[in-house]
């Protein structure tokens, strides 16, 4: 309960930042204002770059409790916090009870997991129905396959999988098969495929997850070659979406994504393989899990850092079960490494000012490093005292260094509205709200804070800008302005307008003449606005 009062009372505490957590609210807001289900639109533009599940669910939320900032994040806290009981409860039934306490502990304090699971994105809910799909099918192949439950648990596994399409697209299918295929040409065991029930999975799966798709095709004939080909085969095939990354940089990822599990994770990855698996294929499956979802992503052209997180609900359950099993002696090694890590951290955070340079970015992170400063000096106390405590019980050990994680993920979390100004436009929002007219064109010129729409709950027009409104664009060109002379042809015939942009286009454009006034500022945008008549 009290974990659960954590998890959630934070919800509220945070703007909105960029991008990801103002576009899915903006795209729910669209949607709960339209009422149109199948369609989503950002800034008014068609956006069908990701399915609708978690826009429905947020949209749903938006008429149901009004637009704050919780309600947008409910979803991914709903479903992160499901997926911690689901750990610990398919642990229990797998591996034991103390396995699965353990494996829920080790998931919901994970630092990666913890965050993510405060921020609207939407990789918390794919996230969560992957390991739906894949602790139901553990639990399949718990028992006889044959068996009422067995078959009850490959149902759900299937819709499962449905619904990860619904929330991000087919690597839902990639992900699960996969896995599958790597674990039958590793162990040479093809037991798990024979209670898979393929027909009618796959009748269900349809069912669940193709009407979405028909009716989007029917609605926007040019959905199917944009979702399949350009946001599915070329994401992952080219480095056209600009996130290139080395091939190895998930390996250092999933280090600092696990802690403060991680080296109790590679132990546990090793040892799982190594021993004899008393629970039928559960350890190498979930060992396969992670391998082939590291070595997937690690080959896309596509990379961020997100992708990552279906890897760690897996990645809890080998840490349960491997911490049921540690000596003593062994663990005080790991917290030891744990206890160090925190030392360090909070060392960075005292010496790192001397090292900025930049005004602007040492006056940040001054306004932060407090919230630092406190959050790894408690992760470092809770350490020490697990330490202490490790001879006399293992366990309470384990529960301190668990409690040092979620202070220090919470506090660092928390802390960061700190830099609000920087990440979010809701300051500059409120300001602007009771300024603009609705009837006046507001034109955002050569960027898009994705803050912006949601926070004054309108639509604005681009200015030379395309970016991921390429394909919204393309089918209706008359909601963007495509170059800075029709922009300054638009601008001096309306008889009010105002424009959100960066100082150095605003500084270009004053030089070439436009008349404006400045409405508005923050440390990323300034907004201007065309001069009264009477102005001199």
């Amino acid at each position: 309960m009290l974990f659960a009062a954590i998890w959630f009372g934070s919800l509220d505490h945070r703007k909105l930042i960029r991008p990801d957590e103002g576009r899915y609210a903006a795209i729910a807001r669209e949607m709960a204002a339209s009422g149109d289900w199948v369609t989503p639109r950002l800034n008014g533009l068609i956006y069908l770059e990701k399915p609708p599940l978690q826009y429905w669910t947020t949209a749903a939320a938006f008429r149901a409790f009004g637009e704050h900032d919780w309600v947008a994040r409910i979803w991914p806290a709903t479903t992160g916090f499901l997926g911690i009981l689901l750990v610990a409860f398919t642990g229990s039934r797998v591996f034991g009870r103390s396995a699965g306490i353990l494996a829920g502990l080790a998931l919901g304090t994970s630092l990666f997991y913890f965050v993510i699971g405060h921020l609207n994105t939407l990789d918390m809910g794919l996230c969560f129905f992957l390991e739906l799909a894949l602790c139901s099918f553990l639990l399949s192949n718990h028992g006889p396959a044959s068996s009422r439950a067995g078959r009850n648990w490959m149902a759900l596994a299937w819709a499962a999988m449905a619904f990860a399409v619904l929330s991000k697209g087919l690597i839902a299918l990639l992900i699960p098969g996969g896995t599958l295929i790597a674990y039958s040409i590793l162990t040479r065991d093809t037991a798990p495929w024979r209670g898979l029930r393929i027909l009618p999975g796959i009748a269900l799966l349809l069912m669940l997850a193709a009407p979405w798709h028909i009716l989007a095709q029917l609605r926007t004939p040019e959905f199917a070659d944009f979702y399949f080909l350009h946001e599915h085969l070329t994401r992952f095939l080219t480095t056209e979406h600009r996130r290139v990354q080395p091939w190895w940089y998930y390996g250092p990822l999933l280090l600092a994504a696990a802690m403060p599990w991680s080296l109790i994770a590679l132990h546990a990855l090793i040892a799982g393989w190594k021993q004899a698996d008393r629970s039928g294929p559960a350890l190498r499956l979930l060992i396969c899990w992670c391998a082939f979802t590291v070595a997937f992503f690690s080959a896309s052209g596509s990379k961020l850092p997100s992708y990552i997180l279906p890897v760690l609900p897996a990645l809890a359950m080998l840490v349960g079960h491997f911490l049921t099993q540690i000596p003593t002696r062994l663990l005080r090694l790991h917290f030891v490494a744990v206890a160090l890590l925190a030392a360090v951290l909070l060392l960075l955070t005292l010496v790192v000012p001397a090292y900025i340079a930049n005004p602007e970015s040492l006056a940040a992170f001054s306004r932060y490093r407090g919230w630092l400063v406190a959050s790894s000096a408690l992760w470092l106390a809770a350490s020490l005292v697990a330490l202490r405590l490790i001879a006399a019980n293992p366990g309470r050990a384990v529960v301190a260094v668990a409690c040092g994680a979620t202070g220090f993920a919470l506090m660092a979390m928390l802390g960061h509205e700190t830099l609000s100004d920087s990440h979010s436009a809701w300051r500059l929002s409120r300001e602007l709200r009771h300024q603009i007219p609705a009837e006046a064109p507001l034109f955002v010129v050569r960027e898009f804070d994705h803050t912006l729409p949601y926070y004054l709950q309108r639509n604005l027009t681009l200015v030379e800008y395309r970016d991921e409104m390429e394909f919204g664009l393309s089918l209706e060109p008359e909601r963007g302005v495509p170059s800075m002379a029709e922009f300054e042809l638009r601008w001096r015939a309306e008889p009010q307008a105002f424009a959100v942009m960066a100082e150095n286009t605003r500084a270009e454009l004053e030089s070439r003449g436009l008349p404006m006034r400045i409405v508005a500022r923050d440390p990323r945008h300034v907004v201007i606005s065309k001069p009264d008549p009477g102005d001199s």
